[in-house]
């Protein structure tokens, strides 16, 4: 089985060689040494000399002839969840939707993340009593991230 703690080093020398605001989203080895790493960065997105220069990292420092293995070096996408607290900060001021663990869903502008948990606001209209017109309401909800089962990025195009 491949170290995964040599892996985590290897990809974090070459980010501080880069120095271009990279960070880890996620590193897997499978029993099958399988080695899959995605990356995002703290702004603008992942480009795919950023891959290669993880992956030649990573390849040229571990040794093929004691261990066979497969490299996936790749950006962590649209259309994959939130996962990791910069990726949160990142999107601050993005349509998000969120689904907590009770299954409900909220949709809404990302305003804040911290180590704890993210505050999304979101909007309605609504007729109030005495009044002609709708009137919007404002909503602020504090979700901790144990309370959340999935947080996604609303890819709209405008």
């Amino acid at each position: 089985m491949i170290n995964k703690k040599r892996v985590e080093e290897l990809i974090n020398e070459r980010i501080a060689e880069l120095n271009n605001g990279l960070f880890v989203v996620e590193l897997s080895i499978s029993a099958s040494n399988v080695i899959t790493v995605e990356l995002d960065k703290h702004q603008g997105g992942v480009s795919v000399d950023d891959c290669i220069a993880v992956s030649r990292n990573i390849e040229h420092n571990l040794d093929r002839e004691q261990q066979d293995f497969e490299l996936n070096v790749s950006s962590a996408g649209l259309d994959k969840p939130l996962r990791v607290l910069p990726q949160f900060i990142k999107n601050i001021g993005r349509t998000v939707k969120v689904v907590k663990m009770d299954g409900t869903k909220l949709e809404g502008e990302l305003k804040s993340a911290t180590e704890t948990g993210i505050v999304v606001e979101n909007s309605r209209t609504e007729k109030v009593e005495g009044k002609k017109k709708k009137e919007v309401i404002v909503e602020q909800h504090q979700l901790p991230f144990d309370n959340i089962k999935e947080t996604k990025i609303v890819i709209t195009f405008k």
